[in-house]
């Protein structure tokens, strides 16, 4: 059930009436607003206007959702390709003006190439879980021409946990890595189903890209825990 593009078509077309509710196993109820989601370039985190900027040649917007970011990219005269799972999601890129879009999973997108994949709103959370890392990164790589980058942002969730006096966490015996995260969205009463995502510290994710063959550069930080990265190929 595409319950994302379900609630973006229904905003899009004039119909907005309440946003997407998120339970995930962090916390009971969150909101993603849907306004949010079609945010204009002035409105986005710096986080994304540094990334943006920081775009080169060809470029692949994975997980594109509305296409905020493939849109500004293509009014600089960019060839940007949107791609998201969501068919709903897609629709929307395409009535909103964005000339070249994709409508399927990442790991089974292989068709083209690309100078930058552009991998913003924790678009490395795709990969859902640590182990899954690695093949994730791999495809990012066959996406690559020669000299080309991957450009993310992600986030260290550590603060989300409870602390002991010794300053220590308390991680849930569970969990493999205390970014990895299971997620449902629910919208006009239909609920989606459960999915993986993941958040990544940096230090996990440089030790994860030098084992994968990448450089590993951090850009800037956020002030919220979150942070810029780009990877290169060695």
């Amino acid at each position: 059930m595409d319950i994302l593009g379900r609630a973006l078509l229904d905003y899009q077309n004039g119909k907005y009436a309440e946003d997407i509710i998120t339970v995930s196993s962090l916390e009971e109820n969150g909101v993603l607003p849907l306004p949010y989601l079609f945010r204009s370039y002035d409105d986005m985190p710096k986080l994304e206007q540094q990334a943006l900027g920081m775009c080169q040649g060809r470029v692949l917007d994975v997980g594109c959702g509305t296409g905020s970011h493939a849109l500004y990219l293509q009014e600089k005269g960019f060839a940007v390709t949107g791609l998201d799972r969501s068919k709903g999601a897609i629709e929307v890129c395409q009535q909103r003006g964005l000339k070249n879009t994709v409508q399927s999973d990442f790991l089974s997108y292989s068709n083209e190439t690309f100078n930058t994949v552009l991998l913003l709103m924790n678009g490395i959370g795709l990969a859902g879980t640590l182990k899954a890392l690695p093949e994730f990164l791999a495809h990012c790589k066959a996406l690559l021409q020669p000299n080309g980058q991957v450009l993310l942002d992600s986030s260290n969730i550590l603060y989300m946990f409870e602390q002991d006096d010794d300053g220590g966490y308390w991680i849930p015996g569970d969990v493999a890595y205390y970014g990895e995260v299971r997620f449902q969205m629910e919208y006009n009463g239909k609920k989606g189903p459960v999915f993986d995502w993941l958040y990544l510290d940096y230090k996990t994710l440089a030790g994860y890209a030098e084992t994968n063959n990448f450089n590993c550069q951090l850009i800037s930080e956020g002030e919220h825990y979150d942070y810029l990265a780009r990877l290169q190929l060695t």
